[in-house]
């Protein structure tokens, strides 16, 4: 039977630590991180059409429709298979933008599942990934679906298996340009390799971390209200932080004290991410 149209999840990532380890000649640095992703994220919904037409609904405020990275995805993953079909595709939006829980290229990465999977292109996770790279540097984690330690600018993975605990995430009100972040010159930029895996757990710190508290006084409130009650981490270069409990009874007891002042949500931490779950299902 041939399905023609789709709604598939969108999953938000957390980096449980982030090192960077030196800045390459193309500009891009050098990382070490460790991905997990949440049971939280965007929905988006796509109908194929026999026009060849890549179409967009839904509109970002201020982001033009040929540079968001839904269309992008589409229209590359079309244009490399030769595929003659088109998509409608409409997202439900929750996940922050500017917020380093990976909203775009978690994006980017299921409209290059959904398509692949609704245009009946059968191109492996390997080779999408490639693709999503050309996208950003997050994609491929997105695209493989599975927790993973990474290494060059992000696309190197390598299979983890970290605990799963419950996460209150808080979201600051103010939008992080990671560009901004990288180009600081107070970026730590010489962080020894991690050569040991599963990461150590003394291996977990954010070397984004003392630039973006500096440069936003809201991400540095965030960290401090929620280390009362855990150790409180910044997700990427943020502005999200977040801190993990045992269980969703305590998650969701610490959410309702600081979400009074903050905005925030509870999610549970998945080494499968819910849009790989999805697609198993379908099989």
């Amino acid at each position: 039977m041939t399905v023609d149209k789709l709604t598939l999840p969108s999953p938000a990532k957390l980096n449980l630590m982030l090192h960077i380890l030196g800045r390459r000649e193309d500009g891009y640095h050098e990382l070490q991180t460790l991905f997990q992703f949440l049971d939280y994220g965007d929905e988006l919904t796509f109908a194929v059409r026999d026009d060849g037409v890549i179409r967009l609904h839904t509109e970002f405020e201020g982001v033009p429709h040929d540079s968001n990275l839904i269309v992008k995805a589409a229209k590359k993953l079309q244009e490399q298979s030769g595929c003659s079909l088109g998509i409608d595709i409409w997202i439900d939006k929750i996940l922050p933008m500017g917020g380093g829980i990976g909203g775009g290229s978690s994006n980017a990465a299921t409209t290059l599942l959904g398509l692949n999977h609704l245009w009946q292109l059968g191109w492996d996770l390997d080779r999408l990934a490639a693709l999503g790279l050309t996208l950003g540097a997050d994609v491929p984690v997105f695209v493989h679906g599975r927790a993973a330690f990474a290494e060059g600018v992000g696309e190197k993975l390598t299979p983890e298996y970290p605990e799963e605990p419950w996460y209150v995430v808080l979201v600051p009100q103010v939008s992080v340009s990671t560009a901004e972040i990288f180009s600081d010159p107070l970026l730590t930029r010489n962080s020894s390799p991690i050569k040991v895996r599963p990461v150590p757990k003394g291996n977990s710190r954010n070397d984004c971390l003392p630039v973006v508290t500096r440069r936003y006084p809201e991400v540095r409130n965030a960290l401090n209200l929620l280390g009362n009650f855990t150790e409180a981490k910044l997700t990427g270069t943020g502005s999200c932080v977040f801190g993990g409990f045992p269980n969703k009874a305590e998650a969701d007891k610490v959410s309702a004290l600081l979400t009074e002042t903050l905005t925030g949500f509870v999610a549970k931490g998945s080494n499968v991410s819910m849009l790989h779950r999805k697609l198993q299902s379908l099989l």
